[in-house]
């Protein structure tokens, strides 16, 4: 069996970069450094000087399709090509076929069966160094608001071999369903609350005090649409939008 596959990088595609880097890096902490090309700007976001995700602008193309600011993850996998034909053959769908970034990483952008997209990508320069877990700035959780929780947990085993942690009991027949990948869980899938939201994956970045960053939020202009709320682990969470509409999530102590 091999090495279960897990996210390691995260990418913010928004309407004003400029505005978001000041505002997460007031948030959250992340500082941020130069990661493109003169035709191709990218802004990284780091964590003690280790690069954990980037942010790039929405093309003027897929605004005036709609395409709206938000967070999307990226999943390494061993062969782009192969695993593309893997996703359609579980029930997934292709977004965006196979393409360069030469020098840096081949990608393609899929979705799982309930619509929620993510990237897989294969990196050229090796095996990705990661901060430590916890570590201010890091994602701490992968939520999935997503279609049926049975299909999407089959889908992603079988893809990425993640396996069942804890089922937490939602009511009316629903489950929070726990995951891990290699280890300890790393996150959760559940049916979407938010009709109003389609499937999407939510991040939950790390902060040393979740009441201090939620009044960061305010001063830089974000709201906060969930929380604070209690989790196992003396842990506090709370859901936000930047102010460019992107959804995150926060996830800390109280002090």
């Amino acid at each position: 069996m091999s090495t279960p596959k897990n996210f390691l990088w995260y990418e913010l595609m928004t309407s004003d970069t400029g505005a978001a880097a000041g505002f997460y890096s007031h948030v959250v902490g992340w500082k941020t450094g130069d990661g493109g090309t003169p035709r191709n700007p990218y802004t990284l976001f780091l964590v003690e000087d280790q690069g954990i995700g980037g942010m790039m602008e929405l093309p003027k193309e897929a605004c005036d399709q709609g395409a709206t600011p938000g967070w999307v993850g990226y999943i390494g996998v061993d062969d782009v090509d192969e695993e593309v034909k893997n996703v359609q053959q579980a029930g997934g769908r292709l977004l965006r076929e196979p393409d360069d970034v030469p020098g840096i990483l081949r990608f393609a952008v899929v979705a799982d069966p309930a619509g929620a997209a993510f990237v897989i990508f294969k990196g050229e320069g090796g095996p990705m160094s990661q901060p430590a877990p916890g570590t201010q700035g890091t994602v701490g959780w992968h939520e999935l608001n997503g279609g049926d929780v049975g299909t999407a947990f089959a889908f992603y085993s079988r893809l990425f071999g993640w396996t069942k942690d804890q089922a937490m009991d939602m009511g009316n027949g629903e489950v929070y369903q726990l995951f891990a990948a290699g280890g300890e869980a790393v996150g959760a899938m559940m049916k979407r609350q938010d009709k109003n939201a389609g499937p999407h994956w939510l991040f939950y970045f790390c902060v040393d005090d979740i009441d201090a960053a939620m009044a960061r939020i305010g001063e830089k202009g974000g709201s906060v649409t969930s929380g604070p709320h209690q989790v196992p682990g003396d842990a506090w969470i709370i859901q936000a939008l930047d102010p460019q509409g992107a959804s995150f999530a926060l996830v800390g102590a109280r002090r």
